[in-house]
């Protein structure tokens, strides 16, 4: 500790408690999968293990929502532990001593526990991912695939533990806050795309030929998506939600004064600019209204993109989905502003985000695109593959 009681930023004495703790968490799900695929094949009992890995990670995204809009980011005001301590119950002292100077700050008794257990988490996400990659390695020669993926998977969580450590030592830095919930979704795309590619080497899903344009308006819509949430997140992580508090307008006006290049000022402290001034209400303005314009393309993108899947009987399943987690982002979106950014409204936000990703990775990841006269031939042959392996 400092003389002001401030912990150091970064200590590693409780890191191999906090990695044992995180294993124990992951031990869970493991057993779990251990029993239920004993006696399926080893392409089947990896294709399992990856199903799990996602879901907990979309958990996973959803807790860390919950962590940033709790705004218990700095419950814990080091890393990776709490005062040097495992679990906030070994920091109590100090929590309570920082608690009773600010009674409604960054640091209080739930607020440790939120960002600790959000920590936990993230850590046995890490060892199942890094038990993945193991296992594709192991299996190579029995899974039709190699372990690429699964590797950059596991590259991508040891950037996403960086990345949470840095939130933490630069004190939630908008850019670096924004980059770990992109991180977060990233994993998703990865895990989802291995979900995708297992299922149909498995046969549990006809991998269907597509035209060309089809499969590019997919692409094209997910890459809109993911700059969609990348402004989306820079709204939430400089407080932006509530610079317009109506709809369609904002402030009573259609185009209210923005200041975008202070807005789109990458480098700066949590509500300050670089130069150390105060970011102003225009800033802001602009991050939220260059969010709810860009909302208007992407929308758009997704709409068409359901309209061409509506032509593929066979994703009407996935279509559905779009369907419905776009409509859940529209009334979520309009809920944080004219109600004024509650937290289930938030929450759901996030997790509708998270669930067009993986809606968009399934869609490529069980389809190709071949030209248009072959595509009838090329379906066929799957149809038969698909028949064979379920026979």
């Amino acid at each position: 500790m400092d003389n002001m009681g401030n912990p150091p930023l970064v200590n590693l004495d409780p890191v191999w408690g906090f990695a044992l703790m995180g294993m124990l968490l992951a031990s869970v799900p493991l057993l779990w999968w251990t029993w239920r695929t004993s006696q399926s094949s080893a392409l089947g009992r990896w294709h399992a293990l990856a199903v799990v890995t996602l879901f907990l990670t979309f958990d996973l995204v959803l807790f860390g929502a919950f962590t940033r809009l709790t705004d218990s980011g700095l419950g814990c005001p080091d890393w990776p532990g709490c005062y040097g301590s495992v679990t906030p119950v070994g920091a109590k002292d100090h929590i309570d001593a920082a608690q009773a100077l600010m009674p409604t700050g960054p640091v209080t008794t739930t607020k440790a526990w939120i960002e600790m257990i959000h920590r936990k988490m993230a850590t046995a996400i890490g060892a199942l991912i890094t038990v993945l990659m193991g296992l594709a390695f192991w299996w190579r020669k029995r899974l039709p695939f190699g372990p690429r993926l699964a590797v950059l998977t596991f590259l991508g969580v040891c950037i996403q533990g960086a990345f949470g450590a840095w939130t933490v030592t630069l004190k939630l830095f908008p850019a670096i806050v924004t980059l770990h919930l992109l991180g977060a979704l990233i994993l998703l795309w990865l895990l989802a795309t291995q979900v995708a590619r297992s299922a149909v080497a498995l046969g549990h899903v006809a991998l269907l030929h597509i035209q060309p344009h089809l499969r590019r308006w997919m692409s094209a819509s997910l890459a809109l998506l993911f700059v969609q949430i990348t402004l989306g997140a820079w709204v939430s992580t400089n407080y932006a939600v509530l610079a317009c508090s109506e709809f369609p307008l904002c402030q009573g006006q259609w185009w209210p004064p923005m200041n975008f290049s202070d807005g789109f000022q990458i480098w700066h402290e949590l509500g300050k600019l670089g130069n150390g001034v105060t970011l102003d209400m225009t800033a802001v303005t602009a991050i939220h209204m260059t969010h709810r314009c860009f909302a208007m393309v992407a929308l758009a993108a997704m709409l068409g993109l359901s309209v061409h899947l509506g032509r593929e009987p066979q994703l009407r399943r996935l279509r559905l989905a779009l369907l419905g987690a776009l409509v859940l982002q529209v009334a979520t979106g309009l809920a944080n502003v004219v109600l004024g950014w509650p937290l289930l409204a938030a929450l759901v936000h996030t997790g509708g985000a998270a669930a067009l990703v993986v809606i968009h990775t399934l869609l490529l990841g069980t389809t190709r695109s071949v030209p248009q006269n072959t595509e009838m031939n090329a379906n066929t042959d799957v149809t038969k593959r698909h028949d064979r392996l379920t026979a």
